[in-house]
C-alpha cells in the first residue's frame, strides 16, 4: 500500500503501531484492489479541553462530553488534567499535565479549545496553543481573563462576592455557557472502576456512607466530631448500616468515630477502590468534596452539607437535599471560619440530618 493512501485522519490511526482493525481483521486503509477500509472513522475536528483542577472539578465537567459528542460526532477529543484516572473513555486522548503533554499539545492545531480553568498555567497554555476557536479563559496582561462574552459571567462571580451570592446558575449551566452551549440536563460520567475488595457490609440494611472530610484547604466546612458520632449512633440504633468514608487525612478520626459510634470504618483506599466502596452505599452524607461528585456520578442518594458557597451552584439531579446551618454562615467562600460569635456548622444538627435521610428513603 502506498503511503499516500494511509488515512491519518482515521480515529484508529496510531502512527507508531498498527491500528486495531488491521491487527484484528488484517484490513488496510486502501487494499490492493483499491477498496477503502470499512472501519474508517474520519476525524473532522480536534477539540481540546483544559480542566486541570482537583478530581471533583474534573468529574463535574464531564457532562460537557455528552454535548460535544452530540455537536461534533466526528471530533477527536483531548483532555489535559492533573487527574487523568477520573476522565471517562469518551475522551480519545487523556493527557496528564506535565512537560511531555504540553510539548505535544504545542505541536497540534485544534479546531476548538475549551479552557475552563482560571489557573494561570492553564490560561497561559490556552493563549499559546494553536486553535481556530478558543473559549473560556486565557491570559491578558499576565492575568486570567475571558476569551469572550460567554465567559464573562463566570469570571465575574469569581472576583466579587456580591455577584457570586446573586448568581442563580448552577455550575453546569455556567460551563456550558462558557463553551457557547445551553445546558440541557446532561449528567456526570464516570469511568468504569473495578475492585476485588470483599466489603464487610450488611446489604440487608440500607447502607449509609458518612464522608467526614472536606480537604485541607476548606476547614470552614468541617462538621463537629461529636455530631458525626451522634448521627452514626442514631442511624445504627435505627437499623441502618453505617460506614465512615474518607482519605488518609481522615483515617485517625474515622477510626475514632467508628469506635465511638458502632459504625464501620474499612480504611482509606486508592481512587478506584474508594469509588467501589462508595458504590456499596445507598445514600451518602458529605460536604462539598470529591466524594460529593462521585456520589452524583454513581447516581446515589445524597445529603449535602453547604455553608460557604452559593447553594445555586450545585446540581443534585433530584438525588437528594442540600442542608445549610440554621444560623447564617458569615465566612462566604473562606477557607477558615472568621466569625468570632459562633461556628455556623455547629448549627447544622445531627437530628436534622437524620430526619432528612429518613425523608429521602420515604420517597
Amino acid at each position: 500500500m502506498k503511503i499516500e493512501n494511509v488515512k491519518i485522519n482515521c480515529r484508529f490511526f496510531k502512527g507508531d503501531i498498527p491500528c486495531k482493525p488491521h491487527k484484528k481483521y488484517n484490513v488496510k486503509c486502501i487494499d490492493d484492489n483499491g477498496n477503502e477500509c470499512s472501519y474508517f472513522d474520519e476525524i473532522r475536528e480536534k477539540i481540546l479541553i483544559i480542566k486541570l483542577g482537583a478530581t471533583g472539578d474534573v468529574i463535574r465537567t464531564t457532562p460537557l462530553l455528552t454535548k460535544l459528542k452530540n455537536e461534533f460526532p466526528n471530533a477527536k477529543i483531548f483532555w489535559l488534567t492533573h487527574s487523568p484516572k477520573i476522565v471517562p473513555n469518551l475522551v480519545d486522548d487523556i493527557l496528564k499535565f506535565n512537560e511531555s503533554s504540553i510539548s505535544f499539545l504545542r505541536s497540534v492545531k485544534f479546531d476548538y479549545l475549551f479552557n475552563l480553568d482560571k489557573d494561570k498555567q492553564a490560561c497561559a497554555l490556552a493563549l499559546e496553543i494553536k486553535s481556530k476557536i478558543k473559549k473560556g479563559f486565557i491570559l491578558k496582561e499576565s492575568l486570567p481573563f475571558p476569551t469572550d462574552k460567554d465567559a464573562e459571567s463566570k469570571f465575574m462571580t469569581g472576583l466579587f462576592d456580591d455577584i457570586n451570592k446573586a448568581n442563580t446558575k448552577n455550575y453546569l449551566e455556567e460551563i456550558f455557557e462558557i463553551c457557547g452551549f445551553k445546558y440541557s440536563g446532561e449528567k456526570y460520567i464516570l469511568p468504569e472502576f473495578t475492585s476485588d475488595e470483599k466489603w464487610n457490609l450488611d446489604h440487608s440494611k440500607k447502607v449509609i456512607g458518612l464522608n467526614t472530610g472536606c480537604g485541607g484547604r476548606w476547614i470552614s466546612r468541617l462538621w463537629p466530631d461529636e455530631y458525626w458520632i451522634n448521627l452514626a449512633k442514631q442511624l445504627v440504633k435505627n437499623n441502618y448500616e453505617v460506614v465512615f468514608l474518607g482519605g488518609e487525612q481522615e483515617d485517625e478520626k474515622n477510626k475514632h468515630y467508628s469506635k465511638s459510634s458502632g459504625g464501620k470504618y474499612l480504611g482509606h483506599y486508592d481512587l478506584a477502590t474508594f469509588v467501589n466502596l462508595m458504590d456499596q452505599c445507598n445514600l451518602i452524607v458529605t460536604g462539598v468534596t470529591m466524594a460529593m461528585h462521585i456520589t452524583i456520578g454513581l447516581n446515589k442518594k445524597i445529603v449535602l452539607f453547604n455553608n460557604i458557597f452559593n447553594s445555586n451552584e450545585f446540581e443534585l439531579f433530584g438525588l437528594g437535599k442540600i442542608l445549610q446551618p440554621e444560623k447564617e454562615c458569615k465566612c462566604f467562600f473562606s477557607s477558615t471560619c472568621t466569625n468570632e460569635e459562633y461556628k455556623c456548622m455547629e448549627h447544622l444538627l445531627p437530628e436534622t440530618v437524620y430526619s432528612t435521610i429518613e425523608e429521602l428513603f420515604s420517597k
